[in-house]
Order: structure tokens, then sequence, then C-alpha cells
């Protein structure tokens, strides 16, 4: 295993062309000639075996017709023709364990090769016909075979490898002919068989890709599927899908964008006319009339509503929050500043406190604000539709982490709200609020580490749990 992704680089440095489909009709052509390549030696041995097997067939027929003459002896210059025609320098017989030459050559400067066909090793048989193409020099053979056409032990013949050299260099080429033929007819009948089938298909998927990158909102873009069942088919279905689902995303996107940029003109105009109420506000005030002074504390918190959902529905629109500033934060002031800012106080709602002497959380402190101030703020609002009640947080440490607990004493979350409470404008319970709140606290607290949930809910009031990680005093 350890050798694969070595050869995985040395494949992927290869100065290999760039298309698929010349890689492709390279890769065909090169494994081709590889499997014929591999069957090339076993040819060779097999050629070389049948060549030396009709040699001494030749030679077995030779020694009959020095049988069947007078005497069992033949002329010098008939032994010469019969040797020559059967293409050898000697063949002798062996019978009841006697051995009987019956036609020689003259005497052989050096002992011949033994090569004995009745019992050979696989592995000689390989090697035997590329030491018959090495250029050491002719060799003398001494081959021994079973007999076919006398009853006899064996059949014994020698000859010369020059004229099986020739021969074995002529079939070697002959075969190489035929090899290079089959991988060229092979490799373009693949090549065309993979193209069709594998290639093609890719190209288009590739195409379309690019063609939707390009102009995602054209329809021609899109990729038509071609109905195949197999994996390019369902390549090509994922690919439509993801297609269709981006191009729904980027339509809400634009949507978004745009819808973003009116609510900042809105927003924009809404204060100006929001300062103008509050500066009407003002003078109302002042003019003593009862009427006015009941009715003016509605006309602030109307104000007040409308100035907070602005600048949420603002603070959600944006593409992210900005990274967190992590450093450590003593909880007790910050939590004191963020009931403040919530309008928790002891005439009204207030906050009571349990936290540890010297408790403190690794976060950004503005962050940290925010949260609080958001769950502080729903506690106090979900209390006033109640009643009096006070808030409570408390902090211990679990860990590594630091959990902080706020309950309130109002009538809970309806187990309606429960399912989409951290769900972006689909939330709030109350009337004028846009249900950014707690999307906004959860996203913050899961940008510094943490995260928020609500532990539990019920008549007696909701308690949800802050989780930060923890700091030294």
């Amino acid at each position: 295993m350890a050798a694969w992704p070595k050869l995985s680089q040395f494949y992927r440095h290869l100065p290999w062309p760039g298309g698929l489909s010349a890689r492709l009709l390279l890769l065909t052509a090169l494994f081709v000639t590889l499997a014929e390549l591999l069957i090339l030696g076993p040819a060779l041995a097999s050629y070389e075996e049948r060549w030396l097997s009709d040699r001494v067939r030749a030679a077995e027929l030779a020694s009959l017709a020095v049988e069947a003459a007078p005497a069992g002896v033949v002329s010098d210059e008939m032994a010469g023709e019969l040797l020559e025609g059967a293409g050898v320098v000697l063949v002798a017989v062996q019978r009841d364990g006697i051995r009987r030459l019956l036609l020689a050559a003259p005497r052989m400067e050096r002992a011949p090769e033994l090569v004995d066909l009745r019992n050979r090793n696989p592995a000689a048989a390989l090697a035997a016909p590329f030491r018959t193409l090495s250029p050491f020099g002719p060799r003398m053979l001494r081959v021994v075979a079973q007999p076919q056409f006398r009853r006899a032990d064996f059949v014994e013949i020698v000859v010369s490898d020059t004229p099986l050299r020739r021969d074995l260099i002529n079939y070697l080429l002959g075969l190489l002919g035929v090899t290079a033929f089959i991988a060229v007819v092979a490799g373009v009948f693949i090549y065309l068989t993979l193209n069709l089938f594998l290639v093609r298909p890719i190209r288009k998927i590739t195409e379309s890709m690019e063609r939707f990158a390009a102009d995602p909102e054209n329809p021609a873009a899109r990729l038509a599927l071609s109905g195949r069942r197999d994996e390019i088919g369902r390549a090509e279905s994922e690919l439509s899908r993801m297609q269709d689902e981006l191009a729904t995303a980027l339509q809400s996107k634009a949507r978004l964008a745009a819808l973003g940029e009116a609510v900042a003109k809105i927003n924009h105009d809404l204060r100006n006319m929001l300062t103008s109420a509050q500066m009407a506000s003002e003078r109302l005030a002042g003019s003593g009339d009862p009427r006015v002074t009941k009715a003016l504390p509605r006309l602030e918190r109307a104000l007040d509503r409308a100035v907070r959902l602005a600048e949420d529905v603002l603070a959600y629109g944006r593409s992210e929050e900005p990274a967190p500033e992590s450093r450590v934060v003593a909880l007790a002031p910050a939590v004191e500043a963020a009931g403040e800012d919530a309008g928790l106080t002891s005439e009204g709602h207030p906050l009571v406190l349990s936290i540890p002497e010297g408790f403190a959380v690794n976060a950004d402190a503005d962050h940290l604000h925010r949260i609080l101030v958001n769950l502080f703020r729903n506690a106090r609002q979900a209390m006033e539709a109640a009643g009096a009640g006070e808030v409570r947080l408390t902090a211990v440490l679990n860990g590594a982490d630091a959990q902080i607990e706020v309950a309130d004493q109002g009538p809970g979350v309806s187990p309606k709200a429960q399912a989409k409470l951290f769900q972006p404008f689909s939330s709030s319970a109350r009337p004028g609020g846009a249900g950014l709140g707690l999307s906004i606290a959860r996203e913050l607290a899961r940008a510094n580490g943490g995260d928020l949930e609500l532990r539990s809910s019920d008549a007696r009031g909701a308690v949800f749990a802050l989780r930060l990680p923890a700091a030294a005093a």
C-alpha cells in the first residue's frame, strides 16, 4: 500500500497529453501492446520446441531409410543427403538399452548442449529462445525426444542452432508485426467504444458545467439528461439537480440583495421619521395635558420598538458577523451592563445574580454583551406580559466550559414557538418583534466557541443555557 502514493505521484508527473481522449487512446495502445509482449516469450518457446521436434521427426524418418538399406549401411553420399534433408548432423536411436549411431557427420569441435524434449523445465523452455537469439556465436544442440514412427527408447539428434536462430528471428519479426497490428486495431476499437460511452458523456457534463458557471441564469446552460441508468446517468441527474438548486439559490440571493438594499433605504428614511416623531413627543411632553402625558409612554415604547426592529433587520442582513476578538471578560460586570441596557431595574424587573467571585469567560466582549442583552430583553418582555417577576442568572464551571443559565418568571415559550425558536423571522411571539434576537444570539455564541439553547420552559418561566469557553479569573 505504501507504493501506491509513489505510483500515483509518478503518474501525475508523466508528460501526458492534455485531453482525456488522447490519454485514453495512448493508454489503450500501451496496455494492448503490453498484453501482446507478455505472450511473446511463450510464443517463441513454443516455436523453438516445435522447430526442434520437426527436426527430430525428419531425422527419425531418415533413420528408417538407413535400417531399410542392405545390411543397415548406406554410402557416405547417401548419408550426407539424408542428414542434409533432415537438417541435422547426427542421428542415433536407443532401443532396449542399446544406443546405435545411424547417421553422423564429421567429428564436431565441441560437445553439444543437451535439450531433452521428453521432460523439459518450463523456465528453461521460456529462456531457451532468448539464448538462441543471443549474439554468442553458433551452438550445437543435442536433442533427445520420444520416437513417433518406430519402437525405441528415444531418438537423439545433433543440430546446429544457426538455422534455428534465422527462423526464430523471422518468426519474431512477424510476431511483432502482428502484435503491432492487433494493438492498433484493438486500441482503435476500444478507444472508439470508450469515447462513445464515457468520454463524450463526461465532456457533455463538463461543457454544461462551464456554460452554467458562465451564465447560471440562462436555461440553455442547464444539462439535458440522456436517460441513462448507469453511473453517468446518475452523475447527470445529480448535476441537473444541483444546477436547479443553485439557480434557485442565486435567484433568492439576488432577491435578498435587492430586499436588503430596499430595507437599508427604508431604514434611513425611517430613522428620519422617527427622529421627527421623537422631537414631536418631547414637545408634547411639555404641554401639560394629562391625556397627552398618559398616552406618551405608549408612544415612546412604540418608537423604541420601531428603532429596534430596524436595527435587528439590518444587523441580520449583514453577509457575516465580524470575527470575534476573544479575550478574558469578567462575567459579573458584563452581566450588570447588559441588564441596564435591557431595562432590568430593581423598581421593575430586577436581575438576580449567582456568579462565583472572579468568574470569567473567554469571548468577544461586544458579542457577549449583545447575547446577554437579547436574553435579558426577551425575559423582561415576557414578564411584562405576565406581570411582575425577576430574572435570575446563574454561572457555574463545567470542565473547560462556563455554563450560564438565564431564567425568567414569564409564561414560558409555547410548544409551537419552540419548534422554530432559533429560526430568523419566525420565533417572535410578541407584537412588533422581528424574531431575530435569539437567532443572532445563537450565531454569536457559536462564533465564540459555545452555544445557546432552551434548557426548559413551563408555566413558571423559561430557562436559556449559554455555553462559552471558561477563562481564569
